[in-house]
């Protein structure tokens, strides 16, 4: 398929014997120069100002070929780059780039290109005529808020505007890997800051800044064949433990007794439950934002008596215990005494712990960078959680580290910020790893970069507004999780109902659950969240109607089991997500376009509703035969139908040509009652 060509000093990178790309003496390949910038972090949001200057052009003097598919090109700057074919992948090693330097260059565009990727994007997935930065930081911001807030209350911003607004957002999950329409990914090892601009029809922009790597240029014959050979250089995540698929993952806090009273009452409406999620596993803070925790990472006898007996009994009957940490230390809390002691924590300018305010309290973070302190906390994670019987946790934050931190190491905080969350991750996975119990324990994180391919089980979308908004609420999933299946992570779900609530204004309805609920059920993961302030939410057992709702919708789930670990083992071998866009398998303009439905594996489309009150849905069907698994109606693809959508019955169609054992899959989540 990918072909080198060499002739008169000219290469041409052919594919399909189709010119891609073509380098000959001459000509300009990049442009390198210096950068200040400048960064203000609040609640782990940043504003960045860069100023770029000194600049100069980058010429290819000559071109050399150095062995069979291996060819240097030596630069007007006196460095030189190497360009190697590795079977259809095109790996580019760079030159050295300054801490204080910058580079940008171009790959040809055309006005019907379709991009994805970049990250995880909860109001976007084709990327084509928009631009934006690549670095990790808090999605839900305060500005959000305050912005709902005026509309609520002021009621000077339409939808419209409000989304606009809120367009330009920054991303918990961020990273430099995009796929291409015509089957070309592009992805970098750089971990500094990158902004891309895909603006201009004819081509597409990439300013990276105080770091430079590894490129990669990769050619598929299809999108399966794509993301196989991108995940063969980033990585996959593995398997999933048998025990996630076994029903739903309830969200409950507040002490043992509690947690039983709501477990046991699941059971006794039906529910199929595989896991308990408390969150509150090491003790809570009440604050003036609602319900939030002591992030000491210990268990809190006090408000879970009996924990390690309970988590015991439970595992007994087939049911696992998961608790919640993330990277920060509760200053008032022993384990922050013990690290500060021991010099563990990030330092500020003044050489003292640096203490970052979250919503309202401050923290400390541990410092990766130092192997005492890596391994210090990788053994507590050992000890206070495996070793305590936790079958998996949220592995929360990453996003936070300010560039203006000074870490151990000595290393620029600005060009490790990035890495944050992956080293977080692997810290997370190698405790695993060196207790036995990868494939037993699952955790979940939500920020993410290029590292966390391969380092993190399980993503989750972070902490999504309690409603039906189209810029941080239900509707943000579906782009979120495909964005994610584009850059080769695979494997991710969302809080049911969300999580973000503010009193009065935006809290959780019985509508929003329920439909939050049905979405997660045609999900990988079907897990409950109380939410920022749980009294003000409707939870699964907030009347009758939630707990047997809630407990159908579990039956469905676990009647999926057979299919998702199919898919999950896809994944592990191919790097295909569980969840996928519609146009990996539909060459169609409306394909590439829809970010609201998606491909649940190969077979199953599932298109949420979006909007509250609403019990109609319109559905894009692509090229294709497809059954509506509740009237059993057929459909001819390429059009776009309008279904039924009562609660419970969220518009799911299967592909006719579907084998026999996904069938009667369906047939048995559609005899549910």
């Amino acid at each position: 398929m990918l072909k080198l060509q060499f002739e008169n000093g000219i290469l041409n990178v052919l594919v399909n014997n189709k010119l891609k790309l073509k380098f000959e003496k001459s000509q300009e390949i990049a442009t390198v120069g210096k950068y200040k910038a400048t960064y203000k972090m609040s609640h782990g949001s940043f504003r960045i100002k860069t100023k770029r200057f000194n600049s100069q052009k980058i010429i290819i003097n000559d071109i050399k070929k150095i062995e069979d598919d291996t060819y240097e090109f030596l630069l007007s700057n006196d460095k030189s780059i190497r360009y190697v074919k590795e079977g259809d992948v095109i790996k580019l090693i760079p030159f050295e780039l300054a801490q204080d330097e910058y580079y940008q260059f171009s790959l040809p565009s055309y006005k019907n290109q379709h991009i994805y990727g970049g990250g995880e994007h909860f109001t976007k997935l084709d990327m084509k005529g928009l631009d934006y930065e690549v670095w990790v930081s808090e999605h839900i911001s305060i500005k959000q808020i305050l912005f709902k807030i005026q509309a609520f209350f002021l009621r000077k911003l339409t939808h419209d505007r409000l989304k606009r607004l809120l367009d330009d957002y920054e991303t918990y999950y961020s990273q430099p890997t995009f796929i291409f329409s015509d089957l070309v990914f592009f992805h970098t090892s750089s971990n500094g800051r990158i902004h891309y601009n895909f603006k201009k029809d004819n081509e597409s922009i990439f300013t990276g800044y105080g770091h430079l790597d590894d490129f990669y240029f990769g050619f598929g014959s299809s999108y399966e064949d794509l993301l196989e050979k991108l995940t063969n250089i980033i990585g996959r995540q593995p398997k999933l433990p048998d025990w996630v698929y076994n029903g739903r993952i309830l969200g409950v806090q507040g002490g043992t007794d509690i947690m039983l009273e709501k477990y046991n009452k699941a059971l006794e409406t039906g529910s199929k439950v595989t896991g308990i999620w408390i969150q509150d596993w090491e003790g809570r803070r009440i604050t003036a934002v609602g319900k939030q925790l002591y992030w000491n990472w210990e268990w809190d006898r006090e408000l879970y008596p009996n924990l390690d007996k309970t988590i015991k009994e439970l595992n007994e009957k087939g049911v696992k215990v998961l608790g919640y940490c993330n990277p920060f230390l509760a200053v008032e809390k022993p384990l922050y005494k013990e690290a500060s002691e021991k010099g563990y924590c990030v330092k500020d300018k003044d050489g003292k712990d640096y203490l970052v305010t979250i919503t309202t309290f401050p923290a400390a973070m541990v410092d990766f960078s130092n192997p005492e302190a890596y391994q210090w906390i990788k053994n507590i994670i050992k000890k206070n959680m495996i070793e305590f019987g936790l079958a998996g946790w949220m592995a929360d934050f990453g996003e936070y580290l300010p560039t203006d931190a000074v870490l151990y190491s000595g290393e620029n905080a600005e060009i490790v910020h990035n890495t944050w969350p992956a080293i977080w991750a692997r810290i997370n996975r190698e405790a695993l790893e060196e207790t036995g119990n990868l494939g037993k324990i699952m955790f979940f994180t939500r920020a993410g970069h290029t590292e966390s391919v391969r380092q993190s089980v399980m993503m989750w979308n972070g902490d999504n507004h309690v409603d039906f908004s189209f810029d941080t609420g239900l509707p943000t999933i579906i782009p979120a999780t495909l964005s994610l299946t584009c850059v080769g992570f695979g494997l991710s779900h969302s809080d049911i109902g969300g999580y973000t609530t503010v009193p009065i204004f935006m809290t959780r309805s019985e509508e929003c659950y329920c439909r939050w609920c049905e979405m997660n059920a045609f999900s990988l993961i079907m897990r409950d969240h109380e939410g920022l302030n749980p009294d003000l939410n409707v939870q699964f057992d907030e009347n009758e109607n939630t707990l047997k709702f809630s407990a159908k919708m579990s039956r469905i789930h676990t009647h999926l089991a057979p299919y998702l670990k199919k898919c999950v083992e896809y994944n592990a071998e191919k790097g295909v997500g569980v969840v996928r866009p519609l146009f990996f398998y539909y060459d169609e303009e409306k394909a590439y376009k829809e970010k609201y439905e998606y491909l649940l594996g190969r077979d199953i489309l599932v298109a949420p509703v979006l909007s509250s009150k609403k019990k109609t849905r319109k559905v894009y069907l692509p090229n294709d035969t497809w059954i509506h698994i509740w009237s059993g109606k057929e459909y001819t693809g390429s059009q776009e139908v309008m279904v039924e959508a009562p609660l419970g019955q969220i518009p799911v169609f299967v592909r006719k040509e579907a084998d026999a054992e996904v069938k009667e899959i369906i047939n048995k989540i559609t005899e549910e009652k």
